[in-house]
C-alpha cells in the first residue's frame, strides 16, 4: 500500500482528528512521560497530528519539535507557540543524542513492518543517553488498510518487547486498553514507556 494514501485520509480528516485530540489534556500517558524529563527538556513529538499532545509540551516550557507527513496536520501543529513543526516522515529523524524524550504515539503504527526495527535504532541514536520513548501501538496480528483507506502494522505486547530491546529499549511502564480511533473502530492498543540503554541493543 502506497503510505501517499495514508496521508491523504489524514490531509482530508484534519477537522475530524482535531475534534478527536481535543481531550489530550486528560491523558495520563503524556503526563507520565513527561514527569521524566527535566525541566525545558528537548522533546520531539513524533507524528504530532494537529499537535494538540505539542501543545501541552509546550505550555509546560518544554521545546518542542513537532514532525508529521501530512501537510495539513503540519499546518496546525505549527500555528501553536512554542511548537516547532516540519513536515517529514520517520525515516527523516536524524541526529545523535538530540532529544530528551520522544513521543510517538500511534504513529509508528502505519510504519510497515520490515521498516519497523530501523526506526526503532534511529529513535535510540536520536535520543541522549537514558532518554525516554513513549510508544503507542495497536494490538493485533498482521498488516493492511483499515475502514477508511490507512495502512496499519498491528504486533503483539510481546512482540514490541523484543524489537524494543533490540534497539536498545528497557520498557519501564505499560498500559493496555481498548479505544475507538479515527475510523471508529473499537481495537485493542498499547502504550509502553520506555528507557534508552547508552550502547544500543540489550543482551537478554
Amino acid at each position: 500500500m502506497n503510505p501517499e494514501d495514508t496521508l491523504a485520509v489524514y490531509d482530508a480528516r484534519v477537522e475530524d482528528y482535531v475534534a478527536m485530540s481535543a481531550a489530550v489534556k486528560e491523558r495520563k500517558d503524556l503526563e507520565a512521560f513527561l514527569s521524566h524529563l527535566p525541566p525545558g527538556a528537548r522533546v520531539l513529538d513524533l507524528g504530532c497530528g494537529p499537535g494538540a499532545s505539542a501543545a501541552v509540551m509546550a505550555e509546560q516550557g518544554f521545546e518542542v519539535e513537532a514532525l508529521d507527513g501530512s501537510s495539513e496536520m503540519v499546518a496546525r501543529a505549527e500555528a501553536i507557540p512554542g511548537v516547532t513543526a516540519r513536515q517529514a516522515r520517520f525515516e527523516d529523524v536524524d541526529g545523535r543524542a538530540v532529544y530528551d524524550g520522544i513521543w510517538a504515539n500511534f504513529s509508528l503504527l502505519h510504519a510497515p513492518r520490515a521498516e519497523f526495527p530501523g526506526h526503532l535504532a534511529r529513535l535510540h541514536t536520536a535520543l541522549k543517553p537514558d532518554g525516554w520513548l513513549h510508544l503507542g501501538m495497536k494490538l493485533g496480528e498482521g498488516e493492511g488498510p483499515d475502514s477508511i483507506g490507512r495502512f496499519y502494522c498491528y504486533y503483539g505486547e510481546a512482540e514490541l518487547d523484543g524489537l524494543l530491546a533490540a534497539a536498545g529499549f528497557v520498557p519501564r511502564a505499560r498500559r493496555v486498553s481498548r479505544g475507538k480511533g479515527l475510523s471508529g473502530q473499537v481495537d485493542d492498543f498499547i502504550c509502553i514507556l520506555a528507557q534508552a540503554i547508552p550502547g544500543g541493543a540489550t543482551k537478554g
